[in-house]
């Protein structure tokens, strides 16, 4: 089995992909993802290091507990049609192993200087930008394990819900649900992904030859 801590980096992130078709398995330990959920948590680069970023990690029946929450406020907030578009992608979310709920705590700021709180204060936007590096590690991490992953947002329909049942803090804004299982089918856009071409994408001037 590959380690995230040993595939190269330029490797593993080819690895993570979109897998939609999850199972109540894993390949690795409970306390293997907790792992590196906590350390895409640490090592994930913040503004001035502030380290903002926060997890929650759900198994079995509390991860089943956050998708009955998910069906039942999208149910409530959506025209019957509609709904019944979104009821069978919850119910499989719900057929995963786990959820990661990625969050950060503006107040992390408030041992900072002044001059620094204002400009986090200014540029709120940053917070935003450390949590979805975070997410980006942790998600590539568990997909370098082989755990599928797919990454939803039902914030904040259901972050009453959440805060309620886990006892998390106020100050913690939720973010996002990275699903993780045994993946049963292919990534979203098929195994060999199509990409756009780079010229368009990627500017470049005064390189050297």
């Amino acid at each position: 089995m590959p380690s995230a801590y040993s595939v190269p980096f330029l490797e593993a992130i080819k690895v993570r992909r979109s897998i939609l078709s999850l199972t109540k398995e894993s390949p690795i330990s409970d306390d293997r993802i907790v792992l590196l959920v906590q350390h895409a948590i640490k090592h994930a680069p913040s503004p001035f290091s502030v380290q903002s970023c926060r997890a929650i990690v759900l198994f079995g029946e509390e991860h089943e507990k956050l998708w009955d929450f998910a069906l039942k406020r999208t149910r409530e907030n959506l025209p019957p049609a509609v709904f019944e578009t979104f009821e069978p992608k919850i119910k499989g979310e719900r057929q995963a192993y786990g959820t990661v709920l990625p969050a950060f705590y503006k107040a992390a700021a408030e041992s900072l200087p002044d001059r620094v709180k204002g400009l986090l204060k200014q540029y709120p936007e940053w917070y935003e930008h450390a949590n979805g590096m975070a997410q980006f590690v942790a998600w590539t991490a568990l997909a370098t394990e082989g755990l599928g992953c797919n990454l939803q947002h039902y914030n904040p329909s259901i972050d009453k819900d959440v805060k309620e049942t886990w006892n998390v803090p106020e100050s913690w804004t939720l973010r996002a649900q990275l699903v993780f299982g045994k993946a049963t089918g292919p990534p979203r856009g098929g195994v060999d992904k199509v990409f756009a071409p780079l010229e368009p994408r990627v500017l470049v001037y005064g390189r050297k030859d």
